[in-house]
């Protein structure tokens, strides 16, 4: 069950560091698979900016737990995921968004598994 955690772990590292490459070379393309036109100006230096980073550190840190065996390195992408999850439901409460549900329950089961994985693995690399 160990391996299975790290391996999720590992594909979920490369599927983030892939998502914020994305946003260095193609990000109409990137902005696009978020369901996102790509801003202009300014408005786009934060859109690639933040965007960019929030996948190439969790990328960064899911690996670095992995590579590590520190598995309390999944942590911060779990909150950082789960906040988007939280940030979204509370847009569309608002009224400022529709309902995101195709964004909000992958975000919820990452969480759970980044969770659920730091959980089953900790003590592995201290």
């Amino acid at each position: 069950m160990k391996l299975a955690a790290r391996i999720a772990t590992g594909l979920f590292a490369l599927l983030f560091l892939a998502m914020g490459v994305r946003w260095i070379v193609d990000p109409a393309g990137a902005a696009a698979g978020l369901g996102m036109e790509l801003l202009t100006g300014l408005g786009a230096s934060s859109q690639i900016g933040d965007f960019g980073a929030f996948f190439l550190s969790g990328g960064a840190m899911l690996a670095w737990a992995v590579r590590t065996g520190q598995a309390g390195w999944t942590y911060p992408p779990a909150i950082m995921v789960g906040a988007a999850a939280v940030m979204r439901t509370l847009a569309w409460a608002t009224g400022n968004a529709d309902f995101a549900a195709q964004a909000i329950v992958p975000e919820i089961i990452m969480t759970a598994i980044f969770v659920g994985s730091a959980r089953l693995r900790a003590g592995e690399g201290d």
